[in-house]
C-alpha cells in the first residue's frame, strides 16, 4: 500500500511537473542570422528547462503582416515576434508592446549602441531588444577606382560619388559605376532616395505634416538619382532591389554599391564573391549640410502586450540578444557571422574586428545614424530612411512607384515629385493629420 501511495504521488508530481512547462511561440523571420537562433536554441532551452520554444518562421513580408494582424486584434497568437525598426516606436506608443523592463542583472542595456537603442525607446522606456542592427555605406572596386585615378575620401560627398561612377563605368565591357535600389517599395528605393534626400536637405513633412515634394531640396535629390543612374547605372534598374545589385556587385559589374552595411559580409565573402579581395567601403556620402545619406535598422525581438506568457518570453530575449548569445555563435560558426550592430563590445572585440573587414564602418555609419532627427530641417516624426507613422507603408510604397517611373522616363522628376505631393497630401487629409 505504501509503495502505491508512493507510486501515486510521485505521478502527480510528475504531471505537475508536466503542466509546470510553458510553450512559448516565437514568430520570426526566414534569414539566416534568425535560423541560427533557431539552430542555437537548444542551449536555452537546456537553460530553462521549463520552457518550450514553437517556432514560426515566415517571409517577411506574409511575418509583418501576421504579426501586425495579431498584436492591432490583440489576438495573443505569439509571445515573442520579429519586428523592425520602423515598427517598434508605432506600435510602443499604441501600448501594444510589452516594455522590456525585466531583461536581467547581466544583460547590460547600457552596452547598446546608443544610435540603435534610441530607435527601440518610446518615452525612455524600450519595447525591443535589438538582435542586428545595420545602416548603409559605400562599397567599391578598389582596382576600377585606382584604374580611374581616384582615391575614394573615408567621407565622400555626393559631387565625388557621381564622379568617380562615371569614370569607373563601362558599359561596353558590362561594367556599371553605380548601383542603387531602383525596385518600387517602402522599404526598396524609398529607404535608399529618402536616405539620400535627408542629405540634401530635403524631408517628408515639415513640423506641421504637410508633405514636402515641392521643394528645391526634393527636386536635386531626385534629379541627382535619375543622373547618376543614367549616366552609370545598369540597364533595366528599375527592377533592382538588394539582392539583384549584391549579384551585380559579386560578379563584377558594379564599381559603386551603395546600400546595407550587412552587405559587406556579403561582398568579401570569397566563396560567393568574385571580388572578395577587391572592395572597400566608406561612409555613406553627404553634401556638407550636416547629415549623410545613410539609414538605420534593426531586426529586434518584442513580447506583445496580448502574451500571457511574459515572464518566459523576457528570459528568451534576453537570452537571445545577449552578449552570451554572441560568444556561442562565435564558438558554433565563426566571429564574422556574429549578429552585428548591436552592441559596443562586439566592435572594441579584436577577434570580431580581425573577420570583418567593414566592421569599423558599419559602426561609423551606426554612430552616426539619428533616428529622432534625421533631417536638416526639424521634423515632427521618428525615422531615417522612412517615417513611424502607420500610414507610411501605403505612402512610401505609392511614392516608390512614381520615383521608379521618373527612372525608367515614364515621368519626368518634376511630374513625379508633383504626382507625389498630390497622393501624400491626400492620404494625409484622410488620416486627419496632424493629430
Amino acid at each position: 500500500m505504501k509503495n502505491k501511495l508512493l507510486m501515486l504521488a510521485c505521478g502527480i508530481m510528475a504531471m505537475s511537473n508536466a503542466y509546470a512547462k510553458e510553450t512559448i511561440t516565437i514568430a520570426t523571420v526566414n534569414n539566416g542570422d534568425m535560423i541560427t537562433m533557431k539552430e542555437l536554441s537548444n542551449k536555452f532551452t537546456s537553460q530553462n528547462p521549463d520552457i518550450d520554444l514553437k517556432w514560426v518562421t515566415l517571409e517577411e513580408n506574409i511575418l509583418r503582416q501576421r504579426v501586425t494582424t495579431d498584436v492591432a486584434t490583440k489576438g495573443g497568437q505569439y509571445d515573442v515576434m520579429t519586428i523592425g525598426t520602423y515598427e517598434v516606436p508605432i506600435w510602443g506608443k499604441q501600448n501594444w508592446l510589452t516594455e522590456l523592463d525585466n531583461l536581467g542583472k547581466n544583460y547590460d542595456l547600457d552596452d547598446l549602441l546608443p544610435a540603435i537603442r534610441s530607435g527601440l525607446t518610446v518615452n525612455d522606456k524600450l519595447y525591443a531588444a535589438p538582435f542586428y542592427g545595420e545602416s548603409s555605406m559605400v562599397m567599391y572596386r578598389t582596382d576600377l577606382m585606382a584604374k580611374a585615378g581616384l582615391t575614394m575620401p573615408k567621407a565622400p560627398s555626393w559631387d565625388f560619388i557621381r564622379k568617380a561612377a562615371k569614370a569607373m563605368t563601362s558599359k561596353e565591357d558590362g561594367v556599371y559605376g553605380m548601383c542603387l535600389r531602383g525596385k518600387a517599395g517602402w522599404g526598396e528605393n524609398i529607404a535608399l532616395i529618402t536616405s539620400m534626400a535627408n542629405s540634401f536637405g530635403a524631408r517628408w513633412f515639415d513640423e506641421n505634416w504637410k508633405p514636402q515634394f515641392n521643394t528645391p531640396e526634393w527636386e536635386k535629390t531626385l534629379q541627382y538619382y535619375v543622373d547618376v543612374m543614367n549616366e552609370s547605372g545598369p540597364a533595366g534598374s528599375s527592377a533592382n532591389g538588394f539582392n539583384e545589385n549584391l549579384a551585380l556587385f559579386q560578379t563584377g559589374k558594379c564599381g559603386i554599391w551603395i546600400d546595407a552595411t550587412v552587405a559587406g559580409a556579403f561582398v568579401t565573402n570569397k566563396t560567393d564573391s568574385e571580388v572578395a579581395d577587391k572592395v572597400g567601403f566608406a561612409l555613406a556620402p553627404d553634401n556638407g549640410l550636416g547629415k549623410r545619406g545613410n539609414w538605420l535598422w534593426s531586426w529586434t525581438l518584442a513580447i506583445p502586450s496580448s502574451s500571457k506568457k511574459q515572464d518566459a518570453a523576457m528570459k528568451f530575449i534576453s537570452w537571445a540578444t545577449s552578449k552570451e548569445y554572441t560568444q556561442l555563435v562565435a564558438d558554433k560558426k565563426g566571429w564574422a557571422k556574429v549578429p552585428p550592430g548591436t552592441r559596443k563590445s562586439l566592435y572594441s572585440n579584436s577577434q570580431y574586428m580581425e573577420a570583418a573587414p567593414f566592421a569599423q564602418i558599419t559602426l561609423d555609419s551606426i554612430e552616426t545614424a539619428d533616428p529622432k532627427n534625421p533631417t536638416v530641417k526639424p521634423v515632427p516624426y521618428v525615422g531615417i530612411q522612412f517615417v513611424a507613422i502607420p500610414e507610411f507603408q501605403g505612402i512610401g510604397t505609392a511614392v516608390g512607384q512614381q520615383f521608379s517611373a521618373a527612372l525608367t522616363g515614364q515621368m519626368t522628376v518634376k511630374q513625379a515629385l508633383s504626382s507625389s505631393q498630390r497622393l501624400v497630401e491626400r492620404a494625409m487629409r484622410k488620416a486627419r493629420y496632424p493629430k
